[in-house]
C-alpha cells in the first residue's frame, strides 16, 4: 500500500451532499501506512455531521476494494465548519454562520426549537452561541435555567465595554431576560427593539463561534429587518406545528425572507408537536394538532424538511425546570433533536457550498 494508491481509491468515496469525491474537495488528511494497517483524517465540514457513519464505511470499503483486501483502516474525523461570508466582517467577524430560527406565529415551540438546536450542536463539537432577540417575551432565561443571573462586563478600551454571555451546557447564551426584571414588561416602540438587537450584536463578546443561534420573536417585523441590514444572516429555521393556523402564518415568515430585496435562504422547516405517544402507550402516535402539516408545506415550498420533533410532556417540563430536552434523561426526544440539528447542519453545509455569499443587506424602505 501507498499513499498515491490510497488516495487514488478515497477518489471512489463521494461527499453525499457536496456531490464530488473527498480527496478533490481535499477533505482527506495525514495518511499514515504500517503494514496492513492504514489510517487517515477526513474533514468534516461540521462537527454536527449526521453522515459521519456513511463516509467511514464508503471510505472502509474503497480502501479494501481498491487496494488491499485485508487491509485494516482507521477512518479518524476533524472538522472544519464551513462558511461563505461575503462581508468585510466588520461585525460578528469570528463568528463562522448566523441562523435565525423564526416562526410566523407564537407558541409554536421556536424558543424549545432554538435552546435545543444549540445544545444539540454543542453536543457535536461545535463552538454555538445562542441569542435570545424575542425582546418582548424572552424564555430563554427561564428555559436555561439562568432566572436572576448578570451577565459579566469586559474591558475592552472603550467607555461601554463588552457584555460576556453566560456559559451554560456548553454554549454562550445572552437575553435581554438577562438585563432586566422579569416582573416588569419591556414597553418599547420598534427603534428601541432595533437598538437593543443591534447591542446584542455589535456590544457582546460572542468570540469565535461556528455557530450563533438567534432566537426571533414571532411575525415578520422590525427586528426581523435590523437583523438581516445588520449581520450577514447564513439561513432561517422555520418552525411550525401541523395544524393549518400555524402552517397559514409559516407561509407568511418563508414569504418574507424570500423577497427579492430581502434574498436570506431557508435552510429548512421543522415540525414541532408533531405526535404525541403516552408513556404507557410507546408504540401509539396522536396527531393532536393535524399530520405531517409541516412535511406537506416543506414539500410544497420545495424546502428541506428537517425533522418532526414529538409532543412531550417531558419538555415542557425540562423547559419549565431550567433543563432543556438535549440535557434530559428522555432519549427519544434527545435522538429527535439531534436528527433536526444534524439535518440543520448538513443543510447550513449545503447551502454554503452551492449559494450566493452570505452578506448584510440594504434594504431600501
Amino acid at each position: 500500500m501507498t499513499v498515491d494508491l490510497i488516495l487514488e481509491a478515497l477518489k471512489n468515496v463521494q461527499e453525499p451532499d457536496l456531490g464530488k469525491d473527498l480527496v478533490t474537495l481535499n477533505m482527506v488528511k495525514d495518511i499514515v501506512i504500517e503494514g496492513k494497517y492504514v489510517s487517515f483524517t477526513v474533514v468534516l465540514t461540521t462537527p454536527a455531521c449526521p453522515l459521519k457513519d456513511l463516509i467511514k464505511n464508503n471510505c472502509i470499503n474503497a480502501v479494501k476494494t481498491y487496494v488491499e483486501k485485508d487491509a485494516i483502516v482507521k477512518v479518524n474525523f476533524i472538522s472544519n465548519t464551513t462558511t461563505n461570508r461575503k462581508d468585510g466582517k466588520a461585525v460578528l467577524p469570528n463568528v463562522k454562520n448566523i441562523i435565525a430560527v423564526v416562526s410566523g406565529k407564537g407558541g409554536v415551540g421556536k424558543s424549545t426549537v432554538s435552546a435545543n438546536l444549540a445544545i444539540a450542536l454543542a453536543q457535536g463539537g461545535a463552538k454555538v452561541g445562542l441569542m435570545d432577540a424575542d425582546i418582548y417575551g424572552p424564555s430563554v432565561p427561564i428555559m436555561f435555567g439562568l432566572r436572576g443571573q448578570r451577565p459579566m462586563m469586559m474591558d475592552n478600551g472603550t467607555e461601554k465595554g463588552l457584555i460576556v454571555p453566560l456559559d451554560k451546557h456548553g454554549i454562550k447564551v445572552m437575553s435581554i431576560g438577562l438585563l432586566v426584571d422579569e416582573k416588569s414588561a419591556i414597553v418599547w416602540r420598534g427603534p428601541m427593539a432595533s437598538s437593543a438587537i443591534r447591542q446584542f450584536v455589535t456590544e457582546v463578546y460572542w468570540d469565535e463561534l461556528d455557530y450563533l443561534i438567534i432566537d426571533m420573536p414571532p411575525g415578520t417585523g422590525d427586528i426581523h429587518l435590523t437583523l438581516v441590514q445588520t449581520v450577514p444572516v447564513t439561513g432561517v429555521v422555520v418552525v411550525t406545528t401541523p395544524q393549518d393556523v400555524a402552517l397559514a402564518d409559516a407561509k407568511k415568515a418563508i414569504a418574507m425572507f424570500a423577497q427579492a430585496q430581502i434574498r436570506v435562504p431557508i435552510i429548512g422547516l421543522v415540525e414541532n408537536m408533531s405526535y404525541f405517544t403516552p408513556a404507557e402507550l410507546p408504540n401509539s402516535r396522536y396527531y393532536i394538532f393535524g399530520k405531517e402539516g409541516g412535511k406537506k408545506l416543506a414539500e410544497e415550498y420545495e424546502l428541506p424538511f428537517l425533522g418532526q420533533i414529538p409532543l412531550v410532556q417531558g419538555i415542557r417540563e425540562g423547559g419549565d425546570a431550567g433543563v432543556p430536552a438535549m440535557v434530559g434523561d428522555d432519549e427519544i426526544t434527545k435522538q429527535a433533536f439531534l436528527d433536526f440539528a444534524g439535518a440543520a447542519a448538513r443543510s447550513i453545509s449545503m447551502r454554503n457550498a452551492n449559494m450566493a455569499q452570505t452578506e448584510v443587506l440594504e434594504i431600501i424602505d
